[in-house]
Formats: C-alpha cells, structure tokens, sequence
C-alpha cells in the first residue's frame, strides 16, 4: 500500500512521458543525420520482386515538421493539462471539474422550464402533459433500471403503479422516499419463531392472511407464533408505513411468493435499499420527478377531476 500512497508513482510516470518524448524527438532528429550504406545510383542494394528497389530518399519535409509538430504539441498539452505525474496543469483542468460545470450551466438552463412548475401542486402538475413529459424521461433516466420503463418494477424493486406503498404514498412520502432514499430492514427471525416447523406454520398463517393457496392446518398453528412479526407488521398483518412494513393481506408479493420465499426470508431476513437521488437530481426535477410518480398510481384519480 505504500507504493500507492507515496510520490513515486507519480514521479515514475512524469518521468517515463517526458523520456518518451525526449525519445521520439531524438529518434527524428538521428534519423534525419544518419547515412545509409548507398550505390552510385541512390540505392540500399535491397530488391523485392525482382526489379523493386529502395531508394535512400529523406523524408518528406511536411511530413519531418507534422512529426515536430505532434512533439510541440505534447509539451504544451503535458504543460497545460495534468499529463505529468500528479502536476494538475497550468489551467488545473479536472474531469471532475468539467463535470460539474456543464452539470451547473445544464441545470441554468433548464431552470426557467421548472420554475414554471414551482408553484403547483403535485395533482395539477400531474394534469400537465409538459411536466408529465419531463418526469417521464427524468424517470427514465434514472430509476428505470430498477422499477423498469413501465414502473411496474420486478421482484424486490416495487411497482409504483399499483397503489401499495411501504413508507406511504402521498406527493410528500414520494418526494420523501427520492430525496433521502430508503432503506428496508427485516432482521432474521427464525429464532424468535421457533423451530424450523413453527417458520414453515407462519409463512402459511402469512400466505392465509391474503387469501392465497395454504395448508390451513399450519396456518392455525402458525398464528400465535405470527406475535413475533407483529411488532413491525402488525397483528392484523396491515404492515406498518412509519416502519416500512409490508402489509401482508393484499397479496402482493415483493420478494417472492409461496411457502419457500417466506421461510427464506423469515430464516435469513431481507436488506432492500432505494439510494438518496437529491444529490444527483435538483429540487425541480425531484418535484416533477415526484408528482410523475404519484401519477403513476393516482392516474384514474386525476383524470375523474
């Protein structure tokens, strides 16, 4: 590790650029003196094909000076731009730098089109085909790699069209949830259940609660061992938004359905995480961003106003 946070690295590859360079202008310049072996008539003595033979010509003079003029160019690039070592250049150019520059002018100019929407509330903008526009390529560009170009999501990823949300589904939750990002915790709860069997009696009491295909049997043994999830998911198994607890009566199934994926999760527990977006998205793109989403889910709603 010492190599990586010492100077010699650094110096290591300034020195190897500009003996790189020194080179190839050294190299031009001995080619340019040098004298090859020649006949009276101008040539090496090599002959291909019978009757071609290699002249001891020089090099053309625009093509000597395009050579030349590649190595000025290299010095005055290494001089100005960092090229030497850890040396930031004479114009301390970043990549980093330039990034948030044209992110900064990007935002300025777009900062009219949503100071247009600043003042509306999430159901108008929601009506607005411009604003719903922006918010759909906003969304596209950024969180369609997990909830997909749809938004009906996948396994682990909701859907955000469906009207269930873990933490709420208001303008103010939504715009919440893509601010700070989430994090959803259920810790592993086998030991608290029980015995293996008693784990495999609540994910049938759990699978009963909505309805869906069970062994009625286990599910009545299972429900008094279902007082361990309670705390979080409630004994009536609504969930809990304030906690982000599903709720497990409306058979919507976010990592998995059946008697195995409820087990594997009460035995090994569940870590999903949405990241923070305010430090990569501005305020206005997060509002229209926001008020697309809850679109997403309210569009009967807002088209019946």
């Amino acid at each position: 590790m010492s190599d990586f946070t010492s100077n010699f690295w650094s110096v290591y590859v300034a020195v190897i650029t500009v003996v790189g360079i020194a080179a190839c202008l050294l190299l031009l310049w001995f080619s340019g003196k040098a004298k090859a072996m020649t006949a009276n008539d101008n040539t090496t003595g090599h002959v291909w094909d019978g009757d071609l033979r290699e002249m001891n010509n020089p090099l053309p003079r625009w093509w000597v000076w395009l050579f030349v003029i590649t190595i000025v160019f290299s010095a005055i690039y290494l001089a100005m731009y960092p090229g030497l070592g850890n040396s930031p250049g004479k114009l301390s150019w970043t990549q980093k730098g330039q990034y948030e520059a044209e992110m900064s002018k990007g935002e300025k100019d777009v900062a009219p089109l949503y100071a247009k929407f600043s003042g509306m509330s999430p159901e108008d903008m929601s009506k607005d085909p411009q604003a719903m526009a922006i918010g759909e390529r906003v969304f596209m560009n950024n969180c369609a790699q997990c909830h997909g170009s749809d938004a009906r999501g996948s396994k682990s990823f909701p859907n955000l069209t469906d009207g269930d949300w873990l933490h709420g589904g208001t303008p103010d939750k939504i715009k919440e949830t893509i601010a700070k990002g989430r994090v959803g915790n259920m810790p592993p709860m086998a030991a608290a259940v029980g015995t293996p069997d008693d784990v495999k009696n609540v994910a049938h009491y759990v699978l009963s609660l909505s309805g869906s295909p069970h062994d009625s049997l286990r599910a009545s043994l299972g429900k008094a061992k279902f007082g361990a999830c309670a705390a979080c998911h409630g004994m009536d198994g609504k969930g809990n938004p304030a906690l982000g607890a599903p709720n497990l009566t409306d058979d919507i199934w976010l990592h998995g359905y059946g008697e195995n994926a409820i087990v594997a999760i009460v035995n090994s527990g569940k870590v999903n995480q949405m990241p923070a977006q305010e430090g990569k998205l501005s305020d206005g793109q997060i509002q229209v961003l926001t008020s697309y989403v809850w679109g997403l889910s309210n569009g009967a709603k807002v088209a019946a106003r």
